[in-house]
């Protein structure tokens, strides 16, 4: 047996704050390491000690291996985590690890080499009899073939993955798979296998000691996606078939033993319309989703995790399940707009409710371009599915989340959408509900009005005649404000006392109570510190509207047929031949920017000639640089 004391995380973010949690609990030191944005980040201030890695982009700092074990050694530590992302499912990086005396919390370096490549790794799984996808050869691909699904060998989380609906396109497709892989994982090796509609991601967590004993904790669904990366999951799979759920247990326990697998992992299916499991994958490390299955089971992954290291046997059977749990990842993201990522200051992160949230945030702290823009995991558990559902959707709706464009009103939607709550669950959910789950938020016209009426309220310290005054002149003559929010403007006339159809009970600089069609509402008013803008919260919804000046800047007026950076990022691509004077077409793609893990094609706006082109490969861009100009043709 070895004996830990003071534990490392190679991480960032909730996760490195999550298993910080346990370390505590479990009496170990913590050691975490930081880039220079995150110098002052939550899981920095929530260690006993952390270590600069110079740099800010991930290949300088979260993915040198080389400086982490340095930072482990230099500050006592005698293991290391890894988390999830980064170095996590990195053979080299466990060796080197453990070449340095340090204690690797993970599998070992043969099974997570074994797994590394996906093709590879189905060998192996075809070997041991684990259910699989037949390979097509997309040189060989006929129209019988399509859809295929075109995948990276070398890595996961939906990088380098596209879905080939006619063959004209699978050369274009290929070349772009092999690009954005050999990007993110440093090897472009692509292939194909057929794209299963509506099939469901389900995935069986395992659990294995070095004494030979190998848990499989229940089945987790996955299959609301968006890009091929997981929003909601769940604990246990909802409606499969006992003989299913048996046969799903027994192919990923055979996975692990395949493999001589140790610590904690997770054997990825698709599982058809028809209810026939094929293997995906085997994810060498903890999984973001996790905590559905610690809620279900009654256990804490991460302190297992650390027993299996040390040496200890696990009994010979896990507890027994009991009720149901779901998460939903908290994204700094719009849906609306392509899932754009978001950065910023994230003013206020309250989520109410008895949920469990895991995050790296708290109000204050700034979301960055350089890492993925998942705020917050909230996990709900209860006796059954329905109330877990119901509970994490109330929290959500009730949560305070300011400074952000977030993907909170997708997942109240999704959750309380009638295919999901009915548990028709699919991979294709949100390519056939996206549309209606990010429409508008109604009553913005209300928010509007609640806001005004914060604006005008006196401060809480202001004299009797001040607060008097001000509502002596609010009766004599209405005040007008106007607001804009989700691409719309709202005039707010405003009188204390006489709305259409509402009624003012009371309003304060931060709570303004109104009587709406007869029922009684509370609105909660914040400002960011700059009064750029107003946060509104409410039964009705959340709105973050900001306020419109009377007499607009001339200088917001861009060049017609401007290509501006929609976010901060790198450029990593530009369109092959791309020239001013080049003749485009509308909705080609000219460039392709990658921000927080995630590429973004920019595309022609119009149909005419490219003018000006300003981005070239590797170049880092700010929000709103202006990489291109497109001249429309004229009609004719």
């Amino acid at each position: 047996m070895t004996n830990l004391t003071s534990l490392l995380v190679a991480n960032r973010g909730e996760i490195a704050v999550r298993i910080f949690r346990t370390a505590r609990d479990l009496g170990l030191a913590t050691v975490a390491v930081h880039s220079d944005p995150d110098a002052d980040a939550l899981h920095v201030r929530a260690a006993d000690a952390a270590v600069r890695l110079p740099g800010a982009a991930p290949a300088d700092t979260y993915l040198r291996g080389d400086l982490i074990i340095k930072a482990a050694l230099a500050a006592g530590a005698d293991a290391v985590h890894p988390g999830y992302g980064f170095l996590s499912e990195n053979a080299d990086f466990a060796r080197q690890v453990q070449d340095s005396g340090l204690t690797w919390i993970g599998p070992p370096p043969e099974a997570i080499e074994a797994m590394a490549s996906k093709t590879r790794a189905k060998d192996l799984m075809r070997a041991a009899g684990v259910p699989l996808l037949d390979p097509v050869d997309p040189a060989a691909a006929t129209p019988a073939d399509l859809p295929l699904l075109l995948k990276a060998a070398a890595g996961g989380g939906g990088r380098g993955m596209r879905v080939v609906r006619d063959l004209d396109s699978l050369e274009e497709a290929l070349h772009a798979a092999s690009a954005e892989a050999a990007s993110a994982f440093g090897d472009g090796e692509v292939f194909a296998e057929p794209y299963v509609e509506r099939g469901r991601h389900v995935e069986v967590q395992i659990l294995a000691d070095a004494h030979g004993t190998v848990w499989a904790l229940g089945t987790r669904d996955c299959s609301l996606q968006r890009r091929h990366q997981k929003v909601i999951e769940e604990a246990p799979a909802p409606g499969l078939p006992d003989t299913l759920r048996e046969r799903l247990h027994t192919a990923a326990v055979a996975a692990a033993r395949a493999v001589s697998y140790r610590g904690a992992g997770t054997v990825e299916f698709l599982v058809t319309a028809d209810g026939r499991p094929y293997f995906l994958e085997m994810n060498t490390r903890l999984q973001v989703e996790h905590p559905v299955t610690e809620a279900v089971f009654g256990l804490d992954l991460v302190a297992l995790q650390l027993r299996v290291a040390e040496g200890a046997a696990l009994p010979a059977s896990p507890p027994q399940p009991t009720g149901h749990a779901v998460e939903a990842r908290l994204y700094a993201e719009d849906p609306a707009q392509d899932w754009r990522p978001q950065t910023g200051v994230l003013h206020t992160l309250d989520i109410p409710g008895r949920v469990r949230v895991d995050t790296g945030f708290t109000g204050g702290d700034t979301v960055g371009v350089h890492y993925d823009p998942m705020l917050a995991k909230v996990v709900a558990h209860a006796p059954t599915r329905a109330e877990a559902v119901r509970a994490l959707a109330h929290a959500l709706a009730g949560a305070r989340i300011h400074g952000l464009t977030t993907n909170r009103e997708l997942l109240v939607g999704s959750l309380r959408h009638p295919d999901f709550t009915a548990g028709r669950l699919d991979t294709g959910f949100y390519d056939r509900h996206l549309t209606t789950l990010t429409e508008t938020a109604p009553d913005a016209g209300t928010a509007a009005l609640a806001a005004a009426l914060a604006e005008a309220a006196p401060a809480p310290d202001a004299s009797l005649a001040a607060r008097l005054g001000g509502w002596r002149n609010l009766r004599s003559q209405p005040q007008t404000r106007r607001y804009s929010t989700a691409g719309s403007e709202y005039e707010v006339q405003y009188h204390p006392v006489d709305h259409p159809g509402v009624r003012v009970l009371s309003a304060e600089r931060h709570l303004v109570t109104l009587e709406v069609d007869g029922i009684r509402r509370m609105f909660h008013v914040k400002r960011n510190s700059n009064n750029t803008e107003v946060y509104v919260d409410s039964p009705l919804g959340s709105h973050t509207l900001t306020p419109v000046p009377r007499f607009p800047d001339p200088q917001d007026r861009t060049e017609p047929g401007s290509l501006l950076a929609p976010m901060p990022g790198t450029v990593v691509r530009v369109a092959e031949g791309l020239t001013p004077g080049t003749a485009v077409t509308a909705g080609q793609p000219l460039l392709w920017l990658e921000a927080m893990k995630m590429e973004h094609r920019i595309l022609a706006p119009a149909s005419g000639t490219l003018t000006a082109l300003h981005a070239v490969t590797g170049q880092q861009v700010e929000f709103g640089a202006l990489l291109a100009v497109v001249q429309e043709e004229p009609l004719s």
